[in-house]
């Protein structure tokens, strides 16, 4: 039974750091709502949380919410690189505080966050906004009228996949976590491993700000069928976890997401439905980090929305749109291509690619992890490419 309706002008669906930057930019008079279907902003954790230092500066995170990456360690079954970070490092992000820290940004502004609720469906009315249906975690059903509503759903795209607008993603990287204390372990050293211990993706090492360390494997569903789970016991009972140096001990939490890893779509505005984060599959195609991007693209949307209402034109929403497609799409068109051949090495092809990756520069590693591909990096990977298919593998 309907207990209520209530009314806004935009209806933001999922409270992550997308949705949560669209509401930080909305002028402040617009009328908001957040539904979010956890119990609280920030947990649980669904991603290792990996971003780069000049990021974070940019966006103003305070520096309390990160830990600084002065080395990162790539392994393979029978090859390493050893990389000092020294210009543009990588950072581990502490979720929780984050994700807080971005909501309370917008707590001064007509803005109503609902928390433990699930959006189920929603329906266009004759004057062209939307009647959405949410229900509570106390089987409380809810409809609200909104003008517009922001997909940020993640992986499931509620309101587009409700819509048939777009389908949910049919090729996905889903991820487990393990959350233990620093314990001995360098505060400053991240670790990246592939291989046979996790083919059809990689595994993580990363330390926090707050004295964890996140240990994790994230797999391609369905280039593979195994389970992260079982991966992630298999590595913890392997040699590895010695070879790595790694004190696991003490009790650990257990975090896991999902996320789309499909070809980048540029299609991002549908009349007054708007997908932004993971909904338009922002997290980079290599290792699948956007934090960042969709701090950066949320915040774009909110203004651009905001001086749509205001005008009551839509050309702010269309230039968000086309810049989107500007900063993302031909350096994803090359980071999927290169996801989709990761995602086919065999343990022997990873050692071979672990010591071609041991002679790139810095920058060279930043950028392949950053999905930012210079001319000259595509035109090496073609001619390899072609290579292979002219004369066989190497």
């Amino acid at each position: 039974m309907t207990a209520q309706t209530l009314e806004c002008e935009v209806l933001i669906v999922g409270g992550g750091p997308a949705g949560l930057s669209v509401a930080a930019t909305l002028p402040d008079h617009v009328s908001t709502i957040i539904v979010h279907q956890d119990a609280e902003i920030g947990k649980p954790v669904r991603t290792s949380g990996g971003c780069w230092l000049d990021d974070v500066e940019r966006l103003g995170i305070p520096s309390e919410f990160y830990q600084v990456m002065h080395q990162l360690d790539v392994y393979s079954d029978n090859k390493e690189a050893h990389f000092q970070v020294k210009d543009n490092k990588l950072v581990v992000l502490n979720i929780t505080d984050l994700y807080q820290w971005i909501a309370q940004k917008s707590d001064h502004k007509q803005r109503q966050l609902m928390l433990s609720t699930k959006f189920l469906s929603t329906t266009k009315t004759e004057d062209g906004g939307y009647l959405s249906t949410i229900r509570s975690r106390h089987t409380e059903t809810t409809q609200i009228k909104s003008k517009y509503i922001i997909d940020c759903s993640g992986v499931r795209n509620a309101v587009l996949d409700d819509l048939s607008l777009k389908e949910k993603p049919d090729r996905t990287g889903v991820g487990i976590e393990y959350e233990y204390p620093i314990g001995t372990n360098k505060a400053d050293h991240a670790i990246l491993f592939v291989g046979s211990s996790v083919l059809s993706g990689y595994g993580w090492v990363f330390p926090t700000a707050d004295g964890k360390l996140r240990v994790g494997v994230g797999v391609i569903h369905p280039d593979t069928d195994v389970s992260p789970k079982k991966l992630m016991l298999d590595f913890l009972a392997s040699d590895d976890v010695q070879r790595f140096g790694l004190d696991l001990t003490g009790e650990y939490e257990v975090n896991a997401g999902t996320l789309p890893s499909v070809a980048y779509d540029p299609g991002l505005v549908f009349g007054n439905v708007i997908r932004v984060g993971d909904s338009a599959n922002f997290a980079t195609p290599t290792v699948g980090e956007g934090i960042r991007i969709c701090m950066d693209h949320g915040e774009a949307l909110g203004r651009a929305l905001g001086e749509t209402i205001c005008t009551n034109d839509p050309a702010p929403l269309k230039r968000y749109e086309s810049d989107c497609k500007k900063a993302l799409a031909r350096n994803y068109h090359f980071g999927f291509l290169t996801n989709k051949r990761f995602s086919l090495y065999s343990a022997k092809d990873w050692d071979k690619s672990i010591r071609r990756i041991s002679h790139l520069s810095e920058s060279e590693l930043v950028a392949l992890l950053r999905s930012e591909f210079t001319a000259k990096m595509i035109l090496k990977a073609t001619y390899k490419m072609l290579k292979q298919k002219l004369f066989g593998p190497s």
